[in-house]
């Protein structure tokens, strides 16, 4: 297997993180035989905002969410969500206040449980 699944994005300079997006939304836009204009207008973009797209220039954010919805690609906005997780010493005073067993029942010596006798 030659494909290389990781890409160290951090060395990539600002220009080639652009084009690796232009040629992720040419390449689906191909997949789903559609043409640039049929995609630009359904996305409320001029042609030539996609074309400066998928050649890695620079559009606005707004144009590539229109895009990526048009080609039905917002799954990859998954990963901008933020997840909620709890610290290791939040999780720690959490347990700390947690109940650890139950209560005896009333330990009243006059309490002689009147059973009906």
């Amino acid at each position: 297997m030659n494909d290389i699944s990781y890409i160290n994005w951090d060395s990539m300079n600002d220009k080639s993180l652009i084009e690796t997006i232009g040629t992720f939304i040419q390449h689906n836009r191909l997949n789903q035989n559609r043409s640039q204009s049929e995609v630009a207008k359904a996305a409320g973009i001029s042609r030539s905002t996609l074309s400066l797209l998928e050649r890695g220039e620079k559009i606005s954010l707004i144009s590539l969410i229109q895009v990526l919805r048009v080609l039905d690609l917002l799954y990859i906005m998954d990963i901008f969500k933020v997840k909620n997780e709890i610290s290791p010493i939040e999780y720690a005073k959490l347990q700390k206040n947690k109940r650890q067993r139950s209560s005896n029942k009333s330990k009243d010596p006059n309490s002689n449980h009147d059973l009906g006798w």
